[in-house]
This record gives structure tokens, sequence and C-alpha cells, in this order.
């Protein structure tokens, strides 16, 4: 899923418990995430306002990145650089528009996602995609973000490795983080138990050489 690339980010072993284990909690972050969502996923609702067409909800995928996943709005402006739409007449130029619950982060995970909605949109119409936009719900206002050849790079990295994990089902061990105490699987993963010295160690360190 595109989605993963936030979990993958924030900890590789919160991403494998969740899409290779199938193991998911809520706290409070998570809910008012999916709240900020619902209010743009209605995928049955398309405006059209002159030369603008917005779609909700829209499904993405791409074979090369091997991923697929759901932009939350995805807007075509007519250009003549666009896209060709079914039943819709001359070009439309795709910008994929991703909405988010609090403020702009410090790390690259959502515009890493974002980064990724667009291969997977220039993959399935046929065109270049420059650039997306974020809107964070706590600021109520909309970032502009470049898709760039660097950012492009990443994305590819990221899901490359992601996909090898999920081919091997491999789940990361638990390294402790301060991080850890705000996320939702916290008691799932139990990252504290890493710290504790296993039964072969302690032999390993005790009874070695008696």
């Amino acid at each position: 899923m595109i989605s993963g690339i936030q979990h993958f980010i924030f900890c590789r072993r919160q991403w494998a418990l969740i899409h290779v284990e199938q193991q998911w909690t809520d706290n409070l972050k998570t809910i008012e995430g999916e709240i900020v969502h619902e209010k743009c996923h209605d995928e049955k609702l398309v405006e059209k306002r002159k030369d603008l067409l917005i779609c909700r909800g829209m499904r993405v995928f791409s074979r090369n990145l091997n991923v697929s996943g759901q932009c939350d709005v995805v807007e075509f402006k007519q250009n003549p650089t666009g896209a060709v739409l079914f039943g819709r007449q001359g070009f439309w130029q795709p910008y994929p528009i991703e909405y988010k619950r609090g403020k702009p982060k410090k790390d690259l995970s959502d515009i890493l996602q974002l980064c990724a909605q667009a291969i997977c949109l220039e993959e399935m119409l046929c065109c270049e995609i420059p650039e997306g936009y974020l809107f964070y719900d706590e600021i109520h206002r909309r970032e502009k973000v470049g898709i760039t050849d660097e950012l492009r790079q990443k994305v590819f990295d990221i899901f490359e490795e992601m996909n090898d994990y999920f081919k091997r089902g491999y789940t990361p061990k638990a390294k402790y983080d301060k991080k850890c105490k705000n996320c939702s699987l916290k008691d799932v993963c139990l990252p504290k138990i890493s710290k504790i010295r296993s039964v072969a160690a302690y032999y390993k360190i005790n009874l070695e050489g008696m």
C-alpha cells in the first residue's frame, strides 16, 4: 500500500506489524487522521468548476513500484501538456493532493507519499506531474511540493526495500526510541523488551568457560 510508506519511514517494525503481520490498534492520533480523510474520500463526488475537475478517493497503482493505493484528491486542470481522460474533451493536467492531520512534519514521509501517488498517476495516465500539494488540517493551508528526480529515486529505493521485506515476510526487531510512546502499536510491539537480555545471551556471558 502506498500509505505504508508513512509507517515505514516512521518505523520499519511498525510497518511490518501492520502490513506483513496484519496487526492494528487505534489511538487518538490515528482516529483523528481517519476523520480528516473521511472528509475527502467520497469516490462518487466529482466536481467540475470551469477548467478544473476535482476527483476524490481516486484509486491508483504502479507496476514499476509494485504498489497500489488511493489519492485523497486529484485536481485536473485543462492544459495542453496534460492527459486524456475518458469522457472528457481536451487534455487535463493532474495534481495529487494529500490531506494530513496536524501540521508539516520534519521528516519526508508526507512528501514521499505524495511523490509515490504522482508516480502512480504518471504511469496510469501517461503524463508528467511536476508538482502536488499537501493540505494540513491544523494550519488549513496547502503546501506545494515539487516532484523532483531526487524524491522519485528515494521513493523507488524505499518501495524496493518494502517489497523485499514483504516477500520474505520479515519483521525487524524492536529498537526502543522516544517516538515509541506515541505509537498506537506499542502494546503489540513491546519495544522495551528488546533491551532485556535474552536467555541465550545470559548463558553466553555467565556460563561460558565454566
